[in-house]
């Protein structure tokens, strides 16, 4: 094993861990058993703590992420803040002063995540009082920073409360101080022990050399779904690479034809960088998940799985996006919608990475996406809708519809596409369309929905869109 080590509430701590332990597990190890395990799968916020990331300016970020979830040896030379290093009985920090002051602690279990969430808010460097909102405080807290955080015995209003009073940080705070200093650089790393290796590459071209020489190791950046794997399912798998600190990967640029996102910026990152660039991911990447989730999940992970729910696919099918797969060979483009080949499998080699992905400009004009799950946030769908439309002179002049959740793969509507393009934007046309549409797929009753269930919810989206569409353009319907 390599000397690793991790800085712990600014104390430098050796790391002797297996490579597939967890920062949650060693945490508690070494005494911090501030944060707990709740669900060991990213939904609840027991576990949360503080990481140092690199801001847009060349500064520190502090992100709350899940600890159960991210390997120890991920977070070789990083820094990490837990719940006991934000303040401690003799002086509480101002989050854990206003948590006890409204009253937002009952057992007590889920209030250390609380903290860690609640704080990365309140060092974002960009709050500021605002106009109060459903989900925003007049001291522009956004609420939904807390989305992934779960508590039983609050019933969420005191902890909103203790959020909305708090103020901004002191002159003399030590961790708003740290947000002038660069995050610590990624690490080289190679862990051998408890029967698997974690390896981080220095450079790409590395990390596509082991990819070539070990076509068994296993891919992961923000390690949402491995953790859950390993945590639930006793995954181990032989060898691990770590690819979410290349620079190669961490690209975000908006050119004349196409926005290239690299794919192994996480999701919030992509959020800040883009803003409300492209409508239809605005729309999305809010329903993505948690905030938690969101701080580490990546593009490149989210379809690199090739799972049949995951929330990206169906947004980015309609988007008709184009993903970069890089080998030692060299790189080769291929279209989303020709990607998926079966469940969880894709035309991806055991050579390649996903290394960005490419969305053509211009976009088009009419876009939503629908995600139908039991809970708003924080739940995987039950069926989720990419829409893309472009109207000109109350006409459909191209159509694009990506689905999520009622096949083995995601999938374009194409037989729904076929219907629209043509046709005038009106609602006979979207109702014609909707049936179609609700015969797409081949939906399955599961745990989270039946198979009926998912085919109305599918009919039901385009004519969602199509009300909000005419919302928007304050027409009255046809």
């Amino acid at each position: 094993m390599d000397d690793i080590a991790v800085t712990v509430n600014g104390r430098r701590r050796p790391v002797l861990a297996d490579a597939h332990t967890s920062a949650l597990e060693w945490l508690r190890e070494i005494g911090l058993s501030g944060a707990k395990e709740g669900c060991a799968e990213g939904e609840c916020g027991a576990c949360a703590m503080l990481l140092a990331a690199p801001d847009d300016r060349g500064g520190t970020q502090w992100t709350a992420v899940n600890a159960c979830l991210v390997p120890v040896a991920a977070l070789n030379g990083q820094e990490i803040v837990t719940a006991e290093g934000l303040g401690s009985p003799e002086s509480l920090h101002p989050v854990q002063e206003k948590l006890a002051e409204a009253g937002g602690s009952q057992c007590g279990y889920c209030t250390p995540g609380f903290a860690c969430s609640m704080a990365d808010e309140y060092y974002r460097s960009d709050r500021a009082p605002a106009v109060a909102g459903e989900e925003r405080g007049p001291n522009g807290f956004e609420l939904h920073s807390l989305s992934g955080n779960l508590c039983r015995c609050t019933g969420y209003r005191p902890i909103r409360d203790a959020a909305y009073a708090l103020g901004a940080p002191a002159a003399d705070d030590e961790l708003a101080a740290r947000r002038a200093r660069p995050a610590p650089v990624a690490v080289a790393t190679d862990v051998r022990s408890g029967g698997g290796r974690f390896v981080r590459p220095v450079s790409l071209v590395d990390a596509l050399g082991m990819l070539r020489d070990e076509p068994g190791a296993l891919l992961v950046a923000g390690s949402t779904d491995l953790g859950v794997e390993v945590n639930l399912r006793g995954l181990r798998p032989p060898l691990v690479i770590a690819i979410e600190r290349l620079e190669e990967l961490r690209t975000l640029s908006v050119g004349t034809n196409v926005i290239e996102i690299g794919a192994a910026l996480t999701l919030s990152e992509v959020e800040r960088g883009l803003a409300d660039r492209v409508p239809l991911l605005a729309q999305l990447l809010p329903q993505f998940a948690s905030r938690l989730i969101r701080n580490r999940a990546t593009f490149g992970g989210n379809l690199g799985t090739a799972s049949p729910i995951g929330d990206a696919a169906p947004a980015l099918l309609a988007l008709d996006a184009r993903l970069v797969l890089a080998s030692s060979d060299g790189e080769r483009e291929v279209r989303l919608a020709e990607y998926f080949t079966g469940y969880r499998q894709s035309v991806r080699r055991a050579d390649e990475l996903i290394r960005a992905v490419r969305i053509p400009l211009p976009l088009a004009g009419v876009a939503g996406f629908h995600k139908i799950a039991k809970r708003r946030f924080d739940d995987i769908s039950s069926v989720a809708v990419g829409f893309a439309l472009d109207v000109d002179d109350g006409v459909i002049t191209s159509a694009r519809i990506g689905l999520g959740g009622v096949a083995a793969t995601p999938l374009r509507a194409h037989a729904t596409e076929a219907v629209l393009v043509g046709a005038p934007w009106n609602v006979a046309t979207v109702r014609a369309a909707s049936k179609v549409l609700q015969a797409e797929g081949t939906p399955i009753s599961d745990h989270r929905a039946s198979d009926e269930y998912r085919s109305h919810m599918l009919g039901n989206a385009l004519l969602k869109l199509y009300s909000a569409a005419l919302i928007a353009s304050k027409e009255v319907p046809a």
